[in-house]
């Protein structure tokens, strides 16, 4: 499967008209949230993901709420939201969750994901915040991504792809975690087969 992902969009015009071009190539688009700064000119954004004729799955960064991108993706066919849900999409387990990405660990993801225990299927998990202790979580020279989202890779050798984003510095790099590719694809987009 190949999946065209994409976060931190923040109105970028140009990075969204390289999606628009590359979206042809993939199976499914994946977003990682702020596709907006603070909602302005959300009509448009989600106008122009809607007319991309691939399903495109999404979770609401740290400047969407959760209710107002739904209600968007409700309006759009191929526009999936994802943000604290599991869905199958081609023989896989995809996880979102989404907002944050400020916080250094998260109760409420541990407590979603005890009570979601995964099929035996291969995962990709998307989240907004980048994981800890990774290329993806470093500014300056410190680590600041979230403890909680290492902690369920290193113990679902399920999850085959995380999708992250949030910490714009790390956009485009890769990491792994055990056996899971990690990547923040930044809001150009990268190329995932898997």
């Amino acid at each position: 499967m190949k999946i065209l992902a994409f976060v931190d969009l923040h109105e970028n015009i140009t990075a969204l008209k390289q999606i628009e071009q590359r979206a042809s190539k993939a199976d499914i688009l994946i977003c990682a949230g702020d596709i907006t700064i603070f909602e302005n000119h959300i009509n448009e954004i989600m106008r122009r993901i809607g007319k991309i004729k691939k399903p495109v799955y999404i979770i609401p960064g740290n400047h969407e709420t959760p209710a107002i991108l739904k209600k968007y993706c409700d309006f759009y066919e191929n526009i999936i939201y994802i943000h604290k849900k599991i869905k199958k999409v081609n023989g896989y387990n995809l996880i979102g969750w989404g907002e944050g990405g400020f916080s250094e660990t998260d109760d409420e993801f541990e407590k979603f994901v005890k009570k979601n225990p995964l099929e035996n299927k291969p995962t990709i998990l998307v989240t907004h915040a980048p994981p800890y202790g990774t290329k993806l979580d470093i500014l300056g020279r410190e680590h600041c991504g979230n403890k909680s989202i290492t902690k369920y890779i290193k113990q679902n050798k399920k999850i085959v792809l995380h999708i992250c984003g949030h910490f714009h510095e790390t956009g485009g790099k890769k990491d792994k975690i055990n056996n899971t590719l990690t990547v923040n694809p930044g809001p150009g987009g990268a190329m995932i087969e898997i």
